[in-house]
């Protein structure tokens, strides 16, 4: 079962807005250097909805290329057309460790009996994989009770492995763990919210800001373990400025990209909507960062 930090990466590209998925054996050894345990590819932060379906599948197959034991791969597969998620869950089945989908969300779900069946169709495809459901309602619009769906999921779904939960709905989460009893993996993702979710026993996260700061978040997690709490919540606090000051500067999704540069993997620029900044802005940005007194924390 996989645990610990988790990055929701980001799709490489040229200066030119192609892929660049050369940089995918550079951005794999800085997450293990980071002590990153698995990635979560062709998700929201990897602009999934900006790529096409073969770049996707070209995106699935870099990662798979450049496998390693320290590093869990998790393809996300989701799609508004089944028959799409159906073909992405089928291509990655002998190339990843896991597979998810987020519902679909243009024609939006408003039932776990549909959700179910849409999940079932696609861990289908690859039965020998874990599937996780990508829950993130703010996006997909699936405003569904999670505790219910893996109550009603458990003998529908035989390779159901649990969950990856966007939702600042503590409450359904906490249910969630409950539900869980070890059989399923619920795995938080808000960041935001990542010392909110250790004392309802999260122990496994999935994010975009883990490229970034991944060693504050595990010294959050050691002092929040050694009952030092003041001193977690003031660096849960320094994370929230950083995905605030970053979002202020045109948008955290496209600015945090770019910001990858800085850091030494360089991801290249944004796809529309989103914003690709110069690398004078970034300079000025890291200058604040580190009036901020996040320097310390960044990953490197």
């Amino acid at each position: 079962m996989i645990s610990n930090l988790i990055a929701a990466t980001y799709a490489p590209m040229h200066n030119d807005g192609s892929l660049n998925t050369e940089r995918i054996k550079d951005y794999t050894q800085f997450l293990i250097r980071n002590h990153v345990a698995g990635v979560f590819m062709n998700g929201s932060t990897g602009d999934f909805t900006s790529l096409t379906i073969e770049e996707r599948k070209a995106i699935t197959l870099a990662w798979s290329e450049n496998k390693s034991d320290d590093l869990y791969l998790i393809d996300h597969v989701g799609d508004p057309s089944l028959k799409v998620a159906k073909n992405l869950a089928t291509y990655a089945a002998d190339k990843v460790d896991a597979i998810a989908a987020i519902a679909p969300f243009y024609f939006r779900l408003n039932s776990i009996d549909k959700l179910i069946e849409y999940c079932k169709e696609i861990a289908a495809c690859a039965p020998n994989l874990p599937f996780y459901y990508y829950h993130i309602p703010v996006l997909s619009g699936a405003h569904l009770n999670m505790a219910s769906f893996l109550e009603q999921a458990k003998d529908k779904i035989p390779n159901l492995a649990g969950i990856k939960f966007t939702n600042n709905n503590l409450i359904d989460y906490g249910h969630c763990k409950s539900k869980a009893n070890s059989k399923y993996n619920i795995l938080f993702g808000y960041d935001e919210l990542f010392i909110n979710s250790l004392p309802l026993g999260a122990n496994g996260w999935v994010g975009s800001t883990y490229n970034h700061l991944a060693p504050l978040y595990y010294k959050i997690k050691t002092l929040f373990e050694n009952g030092d709490m003041e001193a977690a919540a003031d660096l849960q606090s320094k994370a929230i400025r950083f995905v605030e000051f970053l979002d202020s500067n045109g948008g955290f999704n496209g600015v945090a990209k770019g910001f990858m540069k800085v850091l030494g993997v360089d991801c290249g620029p944004s796809r529309f909507p989103h914003t690709t900044l110069t690398d004078g802005d970034y300079a000025k940005i890291k200058k604040t960062l580190h009036d901020m007194g996040l320097t310390p924390w960044f990953s490197i």
